[in-house]
């Protein structure tokens, strides 16, 4: 037999269908599992309390948005970051883990979201930070913003006029509803508040707890970069030095 001929056999063959298909899936499927460990992904905004910067409410169509993880394996989180973090135990009160109760769907469910099949099996929540470990933070009345290091922070980001009526008693516009502080951060952790002030359940509402309200960078899962759906509200998210 001709040797050239042999070759060229060789040289048309190519992989079986049903080898070449299930590799190139899995191949796709492990470079979302990277793209999602050190990269970022899509999370659904669920809720009013960032408005008007990210839109959601139950029965619409929230924003969905791209948060990424790079910012914070190079850098520190700072003041006016908009982030998506894991709540502590006072944070997931009333939280219900949507994994089924059959040990092989629960493990069907939880290989899906290291794919980006199934959301993560964790209260996940999204707000903007406004101060950060060793600061402290305050609103008072007669404080005409919420204070960092009795300095008033820019809020020109927030939702106005307010979504619900404050009680000039005991808040007011300025503070995005009641008093509150001043509280300390501690080191390595932030406080957290939403854009929409009167309807937002923030830090401002864990002061009790172990952290006193505020979030430890262990849980922060990225950095809100932009809304990359509904098409009409595609965007960057601004990130504006409240501080200064």
């Amino acid at each position: 037999m001709d040797q050239n001929s042999d070759e060229g056999d060789e040289e048309g063959r190519t992989t079986p269908w049903y080898i070449e298909i299930p590799v190139v899936i899995l191949m796709t499927l492990g470079l979302i599992f990277l793209m999602q460990t050190f990269i970022g992904r899509v999370y659904l905004i669920p809720s009013a309390s960032m408005e008007p910067t990210l839109h959601g409410c139950e029965g619409c169509t929230g924003d969905r948005i791209f948060v990424e993880k790079i910012s914070y394996g190079l850098g520190e989180p700072k003041a006016g970051d908009v982030v998506v973090f894991e709540g502590t135990d006072s944070w997931n009160q009333g939280f219900v883990s949507q994994r089924s109760q059959n040990t092989f769907v629960r493990g069907v469910q939880e290989l899906g979201s290291y794919v980006g099949l199934v959301a993560p099996d964790e209260n996940n929540l999204v707000k903007r930070i406004v101060a950060t470990g060793g600061q402290t933070v305050s609103c008072q009345e007669g404080d005409p913003a919420i204070m960092v290091d009795d300095k008033p922070i820019d809020q020109s980001y927030i939702l106005n006029p307010p979504t619900y009526p404050v009680n000039s008693a005991t808040g007011s516009d300025a503070c995005g509803g009641e008093f509150f502080g001043p509280i300390t951060v501690p080191e390595n952790h932030y406080f957290m508040m939403g854009d929409n002030r009167t309807n937002s359940l923030d830090s401002r509402y864990h002061l009790g707890d172990p952290h006193q309200g505020t979030i430890p960078e262990e849980n922060l899962r990225g950095k809100v970069q932009a809304v990359i759906l509904p098409v009409s509200r595609i965007g960057g998210v601004d990130d504006p030095a409240i501080q200064e």
